[in-house]
């Protein structure tokens, strides 16, 4: 039996089976022991298709079985998030792509840092990748802005693409809050996660919701370096003997509560792929309104990086305003799998969480999950394997070409 969705007078068709496939996978990969537990929601045009958990969790030390109520830290898929929020800016005419960050941020001029622009942020081509900032840091104005001012480039911005994990993205927060006149959680409270009904799509973690939040348990084990370099992966670049330590840190109710804009949202993968069917218009606000003009959206995920290359894959980095978009047949080193459009995005999280959306179907697919897997190669695979299966959850033969943003 098939479910029917109608949209722009014209039907498109969920294939059932197909979705019931991804759920085995899902649970499958649980009982293998891949993931102590995974989140797997489908939305199409404005509605869930699928929201399964499966596995167990330890909330604060309290082991339970995994619902649809976990929530879970949802790392760097938090970007795209923070993201939006800037788009809302441009459309508000409170910010463009190329305004100078030191004529927003205070002392931001210092270190090689005076032509950053708001693009070279988003894109990750701003030159301090590793530069420093603790979450706590974010709760005093004073010592942000003495962080902010003690960056120090790399190189000249916009000249090279390496992925700045988190520092760009605190520049980014105190540019809403610069634009905006409210802190940037308020500010995604106001005018994406509660417009578009998202309620448990956090960053900045409410205090009575901590008992939800799965805590983080590392699973697997590295790679060999031949194996890396026999798929086209430099070893050396994946090498972060810190990285499990950061993200390890989540677990602490500080964290949690003040966020993070690169890494720190919290959620469930419903909310997730939900806020991707925002992002492409099929959910909208209450007043009937969608989250973004089409315009918006069309300024928003045209690549910005051009030929530049991800010094991790060797291929181009694909890279909008803080999306990652699929293009053409080497969007899978971009994290895409085959059956995605050219024009898919999204972006993935560490440890194997998964969001994305197709504008050619209409789809949007998240992942979630408590297990961080430490094997990149085993990372990828997963992601490529759930994401494919996701993409064949619509008809081929049904899709309107409507649905394009």
């Amino acid at each position: 039996m098939q479910a029917v969705a109608t949209h722009s007078k014209l039907t498109t068709v969920v294939n059932e089976s197909q979705v019931e496939s991804l759920l085995k996978m899902a649970q499958k990969a649980v009982s293998r022991g891949d993931m102590p537990s995974v989140q797997v929601a489908v939305a199409h045009h404005g509605a869930l298709v699928a929201f399964e958990t499966y596995g167990e969790v330890t909330c604060r030390g309290e082991s339970s079985v995994a619902t649809n109520d976990t929530l879970y830290v949802a790392f760097s898929t938090t970007k795209a998030v923070v993201s939006i929020a800037t788009w809302l800016l441009m459309e508000d005419e409170k910010l463009k792509p190329s305004d100078e960050v030191s004529k927003i941020i205070p002392g931001f001029v210092k270190g090689g840092k005076g032509s950053v622009t708001v693009e070279h942020l988003l894109t990750h081509t701003a030159g301090f990748p590793t530069a420093p900032f603790s979450v706590p840091e974010w709760e005093d104005k004073a010592a942000r802005h003495n962080r902010f001012e003690s960056w120090i480039t790399q190189w000249e911005p916009g000249t090279r693409f390496v992925y700045h994990a988190n520092a760009s993205m605190w520049a980014l927060a105190q540019i809403i809050e610069a634009q905006s006149g409210m802190d940037y959680r308020q500010f995604i409270r106001s005018r994406i996660t509660g417009p578009l009904g998202l309620d448990d799509l956090y960053i900045g973690l409410s205090a009575g919701e901590h008992h939800r939040v799965a805590d983080i348990k590392h699973v697997g084990t590295p790679p060999e370096p031949a194996m890396m370099k026999q798929m086209g992966l430099d070893p050396d670049k994946f090498k972060n003997v810190s990285q499990e330590q950061w993200l390890s840190q989540f677990d602490r109710a500080d964290f949690r509560t003040t966020g993070a804009p690169g890494s720190g949202g919290i959620m469930t993968a419903a909310s997730l792929a939900l806020f991707y069917q925002g992002v492409m218009g099929h959910l909208t606000m209450p007043d009937g309104k969608t989250l973004l003009k089409p315009s918006t959206v069309q300024q928003g995920l045209q690549v910005r990086t051009h030929d530049l290359k991800d010094p991790m894959t060797g291929q181009p980095a694909g890279r909008s305003l803080g999306l990652v978009i699929a293009g053409g047949p080497d969007k899978v080193f971009r994290g895409f799998a085959p059956g995605h459009s050219d024009q898919a995005f999204g972006h993935p999280g560490a440890g194997g969480q998964v969001g994305w959306a197709d504008p050619h179907t209409g789809l949007s697919f998240a992942l979630l999950t408590n297990g961080l897997e430490r094997n990149p190669l085993q990372l990828g695979m997963r992601a490529m394997s759930f994401s494919n299966q996701a993409t064949g959850c619509i008809e081929p033969s049904k899709i309107s070409q409507e649905t394009r943003v």
